[in-house]
């Protein structure tokens, strides 16, 4: 009996311990932030680049000029990013306010036509609960603290390129920790391939989704469509909520710009591009065990978001994801990897 309670005392106090150590951690990661967001982005454009520079070191060029290469081609990308971006984004800025008056308008007409023909809404109430600007408000944020966070740009690409350099040896220096546990050896490699084919298709489809959405923007003849594809891009990393949480930007500028029927036309483009890529085209691709159930992509979105600000609920899916196959190569933590994992779609 003593031993019982002994064991279940012990097993009480390790739960204690552990959720007293997360909540040090996320204290500290928080308190880190600005160091922590530039470290994040390293290894995410690191973890992206780093197969382009294996097929260039399959080519037989050198490491170093592979990397220069990398690095060249990245820094183009980042200015031409900006160049496109910049402007679109100052201007966004500075007619947020009018965007936000007129959205607030529209709304009240809305509510004064549902109440002429009988139905029964407060619709001062409503505004006074709900600002329909708010969208518009947290866009400009988001985009905002991404632009704060590429501020640090020179150290983010030097911890890039020493990144690159670290991962030629890398897995020669795992070997040599556990010579003598290859099941070990065998667990790090799967992770780290499976990690980073996850991050490249990942990149692909977004890439994909962000560039189709901007055509279809710019098709309907929408204000600052390359801005509204660079965000469909970013919240593409967010399978499901992502693409309509990019959808609603586009859709009340629609609104504002073109009328009623235009915005209804963006919602069901965007609705009809996330279920070609992301319900059909990207899973084919990534396959079973890389997806997460929308609870936790929702709760990870809201959870990374207060952590990391922007950045965090841009990178909250594949820092879930990553850690949902570091446990799923473990035995013991494998079933906290099934409790994030996607329902499985029969037929499919």
């Amino acid at each position: 009996m003593d031993k019982s309670i002994n064991k279940n005392s012990s097993q009480s106090q390790q739960i204690l311990y552990a959720c007293a150590a997360f909540i040090i951690v996320i204290a500290g990661m928080r308190a880190a932030d600005e160091i922590l967001i530039p470290f994040l982005l390293a290894i995410f454009i690191a973890v992206i680049s780093n197969p382009l520079v294996a097929t260039l070191r399959a080519r037989g060029i050198p490491i170093g000029i592979a990397i220069l290469l990398v690095l060249f081609i990245m820094i183009a990308l980042g200015f031409g990013i900006t160049s496109l971006l910049g402007n679109s984004l100052n201007e966004f800025s500075s007619n947020l306010p009018e965007y936000q008056a007129r959205l607030k308008e529209n709304a009240v007409t809305f509510f004064s036509f549902l109440e002429k023909n009988g139905v029964a809404v407060s619709g001062k109430v409503i505004l006074d609960r709900f600002d329909p600007g708010a969208a518009m408000s947290i866009t400009s944020s988001i985009l905002t603290g991404l632009g704060g966070a590429l501020s640090n740009i020179v150290l983010i690409l030097v911890m890039v390129v020493f990144m690159l350099l670290e991962a030629t040896q890398f897995n020669q220096k795992i070997t040599q920790i556990f010579s003598k546990d290859q099941n070990r050896v065998d667990q790090i490699a799967s992770f780290s391939e499976t990690v980073n084919r996850y991050m490249l298709i990942k990149t692909g489809t977004s890439l994909a989704t962000g560039m189709i959405a901007t055509t279809f923007l710019m098709m309907l003849g929408v204000d600052y469509a390359i801005l509204w594809g660079f965000l469909t891009f970013l919240f593409n990393y967010v399978p499901t909520i992502g693409s309509f949480i990019a959808a609603v930007p586009p859709a009340l500028i629609a609104l504002i710009q073109l009328g009623l029927f235009p915005s209804i036309i963006t919602i069901i483009g965007y609705v009809s591009i996330n279920l070609i890529i992301g319900s059909f085209l990207e899973p084919r691709f990534l396959g079973r065990g890389l997806g997460l159930s929308t609870l936790i992509v929702f709760l990870s979105l809201i959870f990374w978001g207060w952590v990391l600000g922007p950045i965090g609920m841009v990178l909250s899916v594949p820092l879930t994801t990553t850690i949902k196959v570091a446990l799923s190569n473990s035995e013991s933590t494998q079933w906290f990897s099934i409790l994030l994992d996607a329902p499985k779609r029969k037929g499919f």
